[in-house]
């Protein structure tokens, strides 16, 4: 897996782990792969891995169940939840964007009712 440089590694793997979730590629309740099997998947230290799961659990994304593994939450409301925090944080990246080439909100607007691009399916 290919990481950027302008973003630590292990927010980078939590946000791949939230975005799988929200998809529903990741359903809730599912186990998550062990530190070590995602470690190897994705080529980085164990203890990146453990990192991102503390940081999921802190964020009552996942639990642990100790000797069993980390499962991501069924609380339907966290997932909703996560799922908007996330389409903020990608219409702020947006917006900010659009802001840096110029355009004015009225452009954007306008710029997003003609875009022919991803559809829902």
């Amino acid at each position: 897996m290919d990481f950027l440089n302008d973003t630590p590694i292990y927010i980078q793997i939590m946000n791949i782990i939230k975005t799988d979730i929200v998809c529903g590629k990741i359903k809730k309740g599912d186990k998550l792969m062990s530190t070590r099997e995602l470690a190897v998947a994705l080529k980085v230290n164990p203890n990146t891995i453990q990192r991102v799961f503390r940081e999921l659990e802190s964020e009552e994304i996942c639990f642990t169940k100790r000797g069993m593994g980390t499962y991501v939450t069924e609380d339907d409301l966290m997932i909703t939840t996560l799922k908007e925090q996330l389409a903020s944080e990608k219409i702020v990246q947006f917006v900010e964007g659009m802001a840096k080439l110029n355009f004015s909100i009225e452009e954007v607007i306008n710029k997003l009712k003609s875009y022919e691009g991803v559809k829902n399916e």
